[in-house]
């Protein structure tokens, strides 16, 4: 299966996916992109803008995972906007990746995000534990560990030379766990899809 794993971070939702699949993942940052990289070297990593490259590149691949950055959707904005006076617009490269995917995408997608300070305006998501996931195809709630961390889209220092830089490399990692979770999902749709696809094949040859 062709994977587009986007603002892909050190990996941690592709930690458990194994080598059997075509992995390509963009990550702007070129630091990170390359802690992903010695972590999946078998994966094609690109330095480029997710964004960008999603609208351009969609129609290659058979499933879609998005994570665009957080900060200015997460509910620690009634703090930054209250207590320290910065006040920021939700940054719309959520919204307009949900449209976009789900008008003009035919393969699998899903786009994750942290629970919202204000209502979505598109209702059809999934909550798992901190995550909101849009995505065009049935996910079923798992029950995700209490120190499950979320998306947080902080950058990868791992320089190694401090202790707290340890806390520092998994930040930017979404739930292993909840990544296999939803690729399992996915495949298991394919699946359905090529053994329905290979019965009407059979069925009209006969």
């Amino acid at each position: 299966m062709e994977i587009l794993n986007l603002y892909c971070g050190i990996g941690g939702n592709r930690h458990l996916w194994g080598d059997e699949h075509n992995i390509t993942a963009v990550e702007l940052n070129e630091k990170v992109a390359a802690e992903y990289k010695r972590r999946y070297p078998n994966d094609t990593v690109i330095v480029a803008d997710a964004h960008e490259y999603l609208l351009h590149n969609f129609k290659k691949f058979d499933f879609i995972w998005t994570s665009p950055p957080c900060p200015t959707h997460s509910r620690t904005n009634y703090f930054t906007q209250a207590i320290k006076k910065v006040p920021t617009y939700p940054d719309m490269k959520l919204w307009q990746e949900i449209i976009y995917l789900n008008q003009f995408c035919k393969a699998l997608w899903i786009v994750e995000n942290v629970i919202p300070y204000y209502e979505p305006f598109l209702p059809q998501y999934t909550q798992i534990g901190r995550h909101f996931i849009w995505s065009n195809f049935r996910i079923p709630k798992i029950e995700m560990p209490k120190n499950e961390i979320g998306t947080m889209m902080k950058q990868y220092v791992g320089t190694g030379k401090h202790a707290h830089d340890k806390s520092l490399e998994d930040r930017n990692a979404v739930n292993s766990e909840l990544g296999l979770h939803i690729l399992n999902c996915a495949v298991g749709k394919i699946l359905i899809k090529k053994d329905y696809e290979q019965h009407s094949l059979f069925g009209s040859g006969m």
